[in-house]
């Protein structure tokens, strides 16, 4: 018995990086799953991958920054399998921004992926688990910045400090109806996209990696597999009652000193 055996499964932004892991590992644990991206290439590849092994899966191409286009795909899962059970908002922009050289144009664009999009794309799948008077499970990716942050993030932080209240405010007017909703605040973690932003934005080179890791506690990123497990454990019923909780998901302990 899998952890999400027959669920039916969304992850958002699921075409790479900790969106890609999630997908490998729902459905590893059973789950038929579902993937948007902007890309074709990279979606419909992973979902070659995951069909080559036994599993059910599909891609949907979607540009989220098209809030309509969030929803849409919700509703897409819904008409291929006849419901959702599962929703992972694992889309993210991290491009750079302070409070002084953040256009308003950069602004929107962060809050178009990293609010907008999974606000419209939860409410589509609550919609249909409450038509159907059904439980569900979300988890949102979130990130240990939204506490404060780098300088050099702040569209972003005002972002995803944004989707932290959300993530509270949809647990807990949906608690009634079996809905539980959670976040996780994830630290600096090894991913193709994190790769992509520290060479354009600073200028690091192909050691980036094991110099990152040599300053952080644990001695590497964080990984993108372990993070998907810990998604599909909130995802299933082993996570129990929880709902509500953002979960710092990083090495660095919020508020420790040296």
């Amino acid at each position: 018995m899998g952890l999400l055996d027959d669920r039916v499964v969304l992850v958002n932004g699921g075409s790479q990086g900790v969106g890609a892991a999630v997908a490998r590992a729902a459905v590893r644990e059973g789950a038929v799953v579902a993937l948007t991206g902007r890309r074709p290439a990279p979606g419909e590849a992973l979902v070659s991958e995951l069909t080559a092994e036994g599993g059910k899966a599909m891609f949907i191409r979607a540009d989220l920054a098209d809030a309509g286009q969030a929803s849409t795909a919700v509703g897409d899962v819904v008409a291929a399998y006849g419901r959702i059970d599962c929703l992972v908002n694992s889309a993210g922009l991290t491009s750079r921004g302070t409070l002084l050289d953040t256009t308003p144009e950069l602004f929107d664009q962060h809050v178009a992926i990293n609010l907008k999009a999974p606000f419209f794309a939860m409410q589509a799948a609550v919609a249909d688990m409450v038509a159907r008077k059904a439980p569900g499970t979300i988890v949102n990716i979130i990130t240990s910045s939204a506490h404060g942050g780098q300088p050099f993030l702040a569209p972003y932080v005002a972002a995803k400090a944004g989707l932290i209240g959300l993530t509270r405010n949809a647990a807990h007017a949906h608690r009634w109806d079996r809905i539980r909703i959670n976040g996780l605040n994830i630290g600096w973690t090894e991913t193709e996209g994190e790769d992509a932003t520290q060479r354009r934005f600073h200028g690091a080179g192909d050691e980036w990696r094991e110099e990152a890791a040599a300053k952080l506690p644990m001695g590497k990123l964080g990984q993108p597999d372990e993070i998907a497990d810990f998604v599909v454990l909130l995802l299933s019923d082993r996570s129990g009652v929880v709902t509500g909780s953002v979960i710092d998901w990083d090495q660095n302990v919020l508020g420790g000193l040296d």
